[in-house]
């Protein structure tokens, strides 16, 4: 029985609530469209599923577990996933199997088996053969024939009728054999034992116990086994008056032994009520017969069931038990195991000194007696340093035991040790180690089979794509962890799992389900006494209430939180919950109680390492000087901010980036406001264009440059200088939009509301002016937005997007008079305060830098108060930032520039089109041709003198073929966009049979493209996911594969006028034409014959106009 081996204990990541920024930006756009469901969306929507019907089965549904579980048995098999289709072919099997239908169980598990079998999973073939046995067995009439003359005999033993149930048992005896149910078998076995006590025949009785004590150990049925021990050990002695009491004696302790180990093996496979019953019935035995060591073993090891459910009061008792026994025995090695589980379970509680403590007082003794489990001490000591915030002193800690366990071959000390330094950069904010590391441990746990482990690096892996703000991927794997922690009776992690789903609930403004989440967590961790886990929880739901604007509620709550981490000395998350109890007193205007609280929080952040804090903490801070005028301070405070910001993106990747940036774009707004406010008009474009398209820029850098410093040089801040530059090499004037919000006390309650429109206008010659609007007039006299007057102009000219192009669009009736009204104010807001700025030449370039719902604007038919649309008087190109332009710039210089030929065009149009949904969740349906789109594409190649691919020639496998050798696309046919990743926009083409026929975002930025010019000639081309990083899109995806200058839509384009425009620009074109002044002509032809914008304006040309 000496082997107390305790398992390394993991972090658990407990989200404590960052809140937002004070002035956070409101969505800009809240209704989504992913127009082709991908298959990860298909993917996900079956595991949601399949954990809806496992609800139901476990909670006793069974005919409402069904419905579910046949949608994802659907779905697995339509994207031919085994793994899916095997789990939901078994659960289904067990709704039949608990509604009493075992036939069609029965078939249910034998489609499983098949499958467990083709894709080698050992663990669900015997839980399926398993079931199956169970299935015919009861589907099997005889058993219950069987069953009920079982209960017969038995009543005739009871009846003292011992000679009728002799014969009686005999009939139940055969069918079960005969069946093969051993459970039926062995309890027969017994009721014959008991027959032959009551005739006195001991031999014989002994013989049917020992027969049934056999089976209830095949069988692992302990209350069996248990009755069948005190039958035998009773009838033994009572034999055999000379067995000796020693005998006895160890006839016990053998016994006490084999239930042990068996207690062990359930805790290792997480089965933790199964272990508590098993030790319990151990440490009864080792008392019987005093044995000291086996009680202290037995002592221990229940005190480490306890701390695993989370139970650390009984946990703590236990052990303690143990440690006074072991010390009372003398035995070294024993003590240090103890005090290595004790200061584990204060580690639980947040009680970090005296963890340490405990675990420094076992590393002693293990370095003493030369122990080789001092890698368990050495990882233990680095967790209680990340929760101090001492990161240097844990890496170093981990590191040291990661040799010993690699040189032992210890496989779970392995990856615990190396899923706690991931934790340790997660906390630091450098999250491609900490994902990279994780991943590691992931694949570690399912190949060592460690469900509980298993749980807590899911968890871990969910709260990071939860700070990177992906709470898709994040909720995916925190339901993973949940089914796993409730399946296993892992309560810690139960709490922790709701506690971390709760989160992202509360992030995407969900504040009731929020709440629903954070009030279970809570009362686990109650039941439990978990100190951290309350902690935790209580701070979380004070955010909500403060979102929520009940400041009084929410103080409560914080200072409850605040009151816990205090105790158990939990610098890390005190720190967070300081800064919280600081924009309670700042949304209140208590600005001097505010101060003191986010110094405090500040002071404690830097102590600690919390980056990510301190970065709030300090935006909090620098917000806070700029509401009082001290803008001074607040330019300091809000650079500091950006700077903490900034240090945590290098090694992200792309999409990565675009989502941590959303949680950090308010700080450039802030900063950009408070220089303004200093007439510091320079530093503020600086600002402006360093918050913007950071991503983007990065990684149109890396593709386009080889050389390290060129890449260096794009990866730092935007000066005015090369600002300057850029005006001055595109020869056009620049105009950068800024929307600013601010904080207004509407109703008694702060809210954030549009304040200020910056624009900067940068001309060719260098000159830098400012000129701003005032926003405030929108919400406080005409209860709109910006956001909303772009899009009700939108719509006033008919302008829609729908899924498809062409056919029978469905169009709001266009109202010119509103529309002219609508396009009018845009103008007043967008061109009014710099019309006089602006070239006077209608052939000077003016291009826009865009930003939010401005991406939107159809610049080309804006109207000034004469009617007169800005395309008449200016040619115009849009572009994300001054820096992505800069780029596209230089990628015309490597791709050069040349006249449109026929013989360097790829021309698509009217592929054979394939399957996509209009909606997540709708059916897919086949997108309808496209005649005009036909007919386009042929007279353009014919203007070019080039062949055109229509129809089934249009495949994607040819046409991404044929892209890298194509100076000029244009493509003809049906647009996707998705506004919800952005990546999953796509093109409509023939499927090729190896593709689904849809050229996505996220396929082309895989491309390497040397296209002067892309055309997408279909609806939203020109949108995606509007982000701080600009638009994610084709057009952003098109110009990182290579391409300088792309054409794209607003809104869905109609037929007739987009095939006049289109052949009018090509014309144009080949009159030697810039991309932007054959645009501008094309518009102007098509506007004579189309008057209306929403036939000429959809267009518009992003990058370069040579």
């Amino acid at each position: 029985m000496r082997d107390r081996k305790i398992s390394l204990t993991a972090l658990i990541t407990l989200i404590l609530t960052i809140l937002q920024p004070i002035a956070n930006l409101p969505p800009l756009f809240q209704a989504s469209q992913v127009l082709a469901q991908t298959p990860v969306d298909r993917k996900a929507e079956a595991y949601q599923l399949l954990q809806q019907g496992n609800e139901q089965l476990n909670n006793g549904n069974f005919e409402a577990a069904l419905q579910p579980l046949q949608q994802a048995l659907l779905i697995y098999r339509e994207l031919k996933e085994p793994t899916g289709e095997g789990a939901a072919l078994f659960l289904l099997g067990s709704a039949y199997e608990g509604l009493g239908e075992y036939s069609k169980a029965i078939e249910y598990y034998q489609q499983s088996l098949v499958i467990a079998r083709e894709i080698n999973n050992p663990k669900l073939e015997a839980q399926t053969q398993q079931q199956i046995a169970q299935a015919q067995a009861k589907n099997n009439p005889r058993k219950k024939e069987a069953d009920q003359l079982l209960k017969q005999s038995l009543e005739q033993v009871q009846a003292n009728q011992f000679e009728s149930a002799l014969k009686s048992f005999e009939q139940p005896l055969k069918i079960y054999q005969e069946i093969k149910d051993r459970r039926g078998e062995g309890y027969t076995l017994r009721g014959l034992g008991l027959t032959y006590l009551g005739l006195r025949n001991q031999p014989k009785a002994i013989e049917y116990f020992q027969q049934s004590l056999s089976i209830s150990r095949e069988i692992n049925d302990p209350e069996l086994e248990a009755l069948m021990q005190k039958y035998l050990t009773q009838l033994q002695v009572k034999n055999n008056p000379q067995t000796t009491t020693a005998q006895i004696v160890e006839q016990k302790n053998q016994e006490s032994l084999r239930l042990f180990e068996i207690g062990r093996q359930q805790l290792n496979q997480s089965q933790f009520n199964e272990a508590l019953t098993t030790f319990q019935k151990v440490l009864v035995i080792v008392r019987t017969i005093k044995i000291p060591e086996g009680e202290a073993h037995t002592l221990n090891s229940i005190g480490l069931v306890y701390s695993k459910i989370g139970d650390y009061k009984k946990a703590l008792d236990y052990c303690q038990k143990a440690l006074a026994i072991d010390r009372q025995l003398n035995k070294k090695d024993w003590e240090a195991s103890t005090l290595n589980n004790i200061g584990t379970i204060h580690n639980d509680l947040g009680n970090y000194d005296k963890a340490l403590d405990f675990y420094q007082q076992a590393l002693k003794i293990r370095q003493a007696i030369g122990n080789e489990e001092i890698a368990i001490n050495l990882n233990n000591i680095g967790q209680v340093y990340i929760y101090q915030g001492k990161y240097e002193l844990a890496l170093e800690s981990f590191q040291q035991a990661l040799v010993i366990v690699k040189k032992n071959q210890d496989k779970q000390g392995e990856e615990i040790i190396i899923n706690n330094i991931a934790q340790l950069y997660d906390n630091k904010g450098q999250y491609p180690q900490a994902l990279e590391l994780y991943q590691q441990a992931l694949t570690i746990t399912k190949d060592i089979g460690n469900k509980e482990e298993e749980t807590r690096v899911l968890n871990n892996i969910g709260v990071i794509y939860v700070n990177l703000g992906q709470s898709d991927a994040s909720v995916t794997f925190l339901q993973q962890a949940l089914a796993i922690a409730q399946k296993i009776g892992d309560q810690k992690q139960e709490g922790t799992t709701l506690n971390n789903i709760g989160q992202v609930y509360h992030l995407s403004e969900s504040y009731n389900k929020a709440l629903d989440y954070y009030q279970q967590a809570l009362l686990i961790f109650q039941k439990i006494g978990g100190q951290l886990g309350q902690s935790t929880t209580l701070n979380n739901i004070g955010g909500v209430y403060q979102l929520q604007g009940e400041y009084t509620i929410a103080l409560d709550f914080f200072q409850k939180s605040l009151a816990i981490t205090k105790e158990i000395d939990y610098k890390y998350g005190e720190g967070r919950i300081l800064n919280n109890i600081a924009q309670i007193y700042h949304k209140q205007g208590q600005y001097s109680q505010a101060l003191s609280f986010y110094n405090q929080a500040l002071d404690i952040n830097i102590e600690v390492g919390d980056q990510v804090q301190q970065g709030g903490t300090l935006h909090n801070l620098g917000s806070l000087y700029k509401n009082q005028g001290q803008y001074a301070q607040a330019e300091k405070t809000l650079f500091a901010a950006i700077q903490v910001w900034e240090s945590l993106r290098p090694g992200l990747k792309d999409e990565q980036k675009i989502s941590i940036f959303e949680k950090q774009a308010d700080t450039y707004l802030f900063l950009q406001s408070s220089l303004v406010a200093q007439n510091k008009i320079n530093s503020a474009l600086e600002i402006a264009e360093r918050g913007r398209t950071r991503a983007f820029v990065e990684l149109l850098a890396s593709k386009l440059f080889s050389n390290p410093k060129e890449k260096f040089q794009f990866s730092t801040s935007p000066t005015i200088t090369s600002i300057k530059q850029t005006a001055k090499s595109q020869n056009s004037t620049l105009v950068e939009y800024s929307i600013i919000y601010d904080e207004f006390k509407i109703q008694g309650k702060q809210e954030v509301k549009e304040s200020e429109l910056y624009i900067w206008v940068i001309k060719p010659t260098g000159e830098v002016t400012f000129r701003k609007a005032d926003l405030k007039p929108l919400w406080q006299k005409e209860n709109t937005t910006l956001e909303k007057l772009v899009n009700t102009s939108r719509n006033s000219i008919g302008a829609i997007s729908t899924p498809f192009r062409g056919g029978i669009i469905p169009r709001e009736n266009p109202d010119k008079p509103k529309a002219k009204q609508k396009f009018q104010q845009l103008h007043k807001l967008l061109i009014e305060p710099i019309a006089d700025l602006l070239p006077k030449q209608e052939t000077e370039k003016v291009i826009f830098i865009a930003q939010g719902a401005l991406f939107l604007v159809p610049f080309p038919a804006l109207q000034d108060v004469n009617g007169k649309y800005l395309i008449e008087k200016h040619t115009i190109l849009t572009s994300p930032s001054i820096q992505v332009l800069d780029l596209t710039h230089k990628q015309r210089q490597r791709t050069g520039t040349q006249r449109i030929q026929g013989k360097d065009t790829l021309i698509i149009g009217n592929p054979v089109m394939p399957f996509a949904a209009p909606k997540i969740g709708e059916t897919p349906q086949q997108l309808i041709p496209l005649p005009g789109a036909e007919q386009e594409a042929i007279a353009i190649s014919k203007l070019l003198k080039t062949e055109p691919l229509i129809g089934n020639k249009a495949t994607e496998a040819t046409v991404v073929q044929r892209l890298p050798q194509a100076r000029f696309v244009h493509l003809a046919t049906h647009g996707l966009f998705d506004d919800i990743q952005g990546l999953n926009s796509g093109i409509a083409l023939t499927p090729s049979g190896k593709d689904n026929g849809l050229l996505t975002a996220s396929e082309i930025l895989d491309l390497k493209l040397n296209a002067e010019l892309v055309v997408l000639s279909a609806c939203d081309t020109g949108r995606g996911r509007i982000s701080g990083d600009g638009v994610i899109g084709l057009s952003r995806s098109l110009i990182s594969a290579g391409v300088p200058s792309v054409l794209v839509s607003l809104w869905s384009v109609p037929d007739a006028p987009t095939a006049l425009l289109m052949t009018e620009f090509y014309q144009n074109l080949q009159k030697g034409s810039d991309k932007a002044q054959a645009l501008r002509q094309a518009m102007l032809t098509t506007m004579k014959n189309n008057p209306n914008p929403v036939d000429w304006a959809a267009f518009t040309l992003i990058g370069e106009a040579e």
